[in-house]
């Protein structure tokens, strides 16, 4: 079920607060009470019809929304591109891509194109697993390399960032040096 669109009032609001005064898309997002992809995805529709803020004399509510929704009026799921899906692929293999990623880039050339819960499909991404407090331990190696200067020598070193957790316990970050003891 698509989500239900803002009201052109808090739809201006959003423009006013992004091109009017510089915000950013989280600060919009806290103030106007909405989700920052919600915010990202007006003022993404908004860049695509070349609208800024203040608007211009004449343009009511009804031409606002024409400019920002022109698939309202009779674009078809036949008519939305498809993404290159073994581009896709390709870029996926790359480090630092990911999924959320590649669909923003396809959005700014698709702005009507397919929403994010669309375009990668449903996957059911829950593992139930039930564990006794305390009883396992769970470690991530978290991505890439962090750069850490040695406040005694100055040397520039790189380090491995691991997470730990216990069930229902804080999450602990460790730090840990290539080649480090212990």
């Amino acid at each position: 079920m698509p989500a239900k669109r803002l009201s052109m009032r808090k739809i201006q609001e959003i423009l006013r607060l992004k091109y009017g005064h510089g915000l950013s898309n989280r600060d919009i997002s806290n103030s106007t009470t909405t989700s920052r992809s919600t915010v990202a995805d007006y003022l993404l529709r908004a860049s695509a019809a070349g609208i800024s803020w203040p608007l211009p004399k004449g343009m009511d509510e009804e031409k606002l929304e024409h400019l920002l929704f022109p698939s309202a009026t009779g674009c078809s799921r036949r008519d939305r591109p498809l993404p290159d899906w073994p581009e896709v692929r390709r870029q996926l293999r790359r480090k630092g891509v990911t999924l959320a990623l590649l669909w923003h880039e396809y959005k700014e050339k698709n702005p009507d194109g397919y929403q994010y819960e669309q375009w990668h499909g449903t996957i059911d991404l829950v593992m139930r697993q039930e564990h006794q407090a305390g009883e396992k331990l769970f470690v991530d190696y978290a991505g890439n390399t962090m750069e850490i200067i040695d406040q005694v020598t100055g040397e520039l070193r790189h380090a491995q960032i691991f997470v730990a957790a216990l069930w229902e316990q804080a999450i602990t970050c460790m730090l840990k040096p290539p080649g480090a003891r212990g």
